[in-house]
């Protein structure tokens, strides 16, 4: 089923609210660090600026928790995208209000307004009713373009879409489109490569990926687990002992769909997790007592490479080390530079993994990048995302 796009809506003249997700990484400084979020969202601003509408966007950025916090304020969100998009950004300093109001009455077809933090009203996260209503007003017509939140009913997603005529924006459009094309007929073998840091949070998804995947390569702090359940000794490395038990499972569930799923075979092991701790390359069952795991060591980095060089899809969601510390970040840019330079489909699904792919300079060679790393999971593990199944679908003839 394909759902009503913004291309089929008529926008000249209309103001048309926009679910944007521009939740970019920032720096202590206040400088955008991540650029993917913000590229992803431009055609559809583009789009409809183009068309005449009168443009406004909505976003969070960070966890202000329903307060009003300086460093997190859009400005220089606003910047940015009036740089890319070579023309003014008009920002409120408020979300809902006077303010608003007033700058959507002075604004023109084809121009652009952005409200300040979604998240600083305390009713974008509890899908308040009343909230909805305050966005919704200030528009004749909503496109929900964030995939990157599709997963969450919020005030913003789901709560307009209710009130309001809908459809999905063109980045929307695109991550439903190849993350299905992914699951449904990709090319094999197809090889997930997950990492991060808990096996709770990716049960769901290994279990689905049973009936997909050839190939399953584990690494980062979930690894550890996997290794426990293995009857490995792991140091002080992270292990989430109440999940061991489930990881026994998962293994068992893997023979019996005769997946391969392979762990490490050596880690990066460090006194403390610290650039200048001591550090050495241990087999990922010899971790002395005192140590950690933070990072696969090369030979699993050569047998994931193996690995991979036989792919023909790959989909990557979860970084391989403690990559927020250079030392442990190596493994997961160097999984990155070898799944660029080859012949493949490459999804990568989110999250921290797409900062350490732009720090490793391949971003651009990736074939699809997802603005969403928690709706990425979701939707690969067959869930039900409330703002996109709200969304109406095309009548086709």
């Amino acid at each position: 089923m394909r759902k009503v796009s913004v291309k089929d809506l008529e926008v000249k003249g209309k103001r048309v609210l926009v679910r944007v997700d521009l939740n970019v990484t920032l720096d202590r400084e206040g400088n955008i660090i991540e650029k993917n979020k913000i590229l992803s969202a431009l055609p559809t601003i583009k789009y409809l600026a183009d068309k005449e509408a009168k443009v406004i966007l909505v976003t969070h950025l960070g966890r202000p928790k329903g307060e009003a916090k300086e460093e997190l304020r859009l400005d220089s969100v606003a910047r940015k995208l009036a740089e890319l998009l070579g023309q003014p950004i008009y920002k409120t300093d408020q979300v809902v209000g006077e303010e608003p109001r007033e700058a959507l009455e002075k604004l023109k077809d084809g121009e652009i307004l952005l409200l300040e933090n979604l998240r600083f009203h305390p009713g974008e996260t509890k899908n308040d009713p009343e909230f909805a209503r305050q966005l919704a007003e200030m528009a004749d017509l909503y496109v929900n373009d964030a995939f990157g939140t599709s997963h969450r009913a919020h005030a913003s997603t789901e709560g307009v879409a209710r009130i309001l005529p809908s459809a999905a924006g063109l980045n929307l459009e695109r991550e439903v489109k190849i993350m299905s094309e992914m699951l449904e007929n990709p090319e094999r073998p197809l090889i997930a490569l997950l990492g991060g840091t808990k096996v709770a949070d990716k049960i769901g998804l290994i279990e689905h990926f049973m009936g997909v995947v050839d190939v399953l390569l584990i690494g980062g702090g979930m690894a550890n687990t996997f290794l426990k359940a293995k009857g490995y000794n792991l140091g002080r490395s992270f292990v989430e002992d109440d999940k061991v038990d489930e990881a026994k499972r998962l293994l068992e569930l893997a023979e019996k769909n005769r997946v391969k799923m392979i762990l490490p075979d050596d880690v990066i092991a460090a006194s403390e997790p610290s650039e200048d701790s001591n550090q050495r390359i241990v087999a990922a069952g010899s971790i002395p007592d005192d140590w950690m795991a933070l990072d696969i060591g090369p030979e699993t980095l050569k047998r994931f490479c193996e690995e991979l060089e036989n792919a023909r899809t790959v989909v990557w969601n979860g970084p391989l080390g403690m990559i927020e510390i250079e030392a442990f970040a190596q493994g997961t840019k160097e999984i990155a530079r070898f799944i660029a330079d080859l012949p493949v489909t490459s999804v990568i699904g989110g999250g921290d993994v797409v900062a350490a792919v732009e720090s490793a300079g391949v971003a651009e060679k990736m074939t699809h990048i997802s603005t969403g790393g928690g709706a990425a999971l979701e939707f690969w593990e067959g869930k039900n995302l409330p703002a996109l199944a709200l969304l109406p679908e095309k009548v086709t003839a």
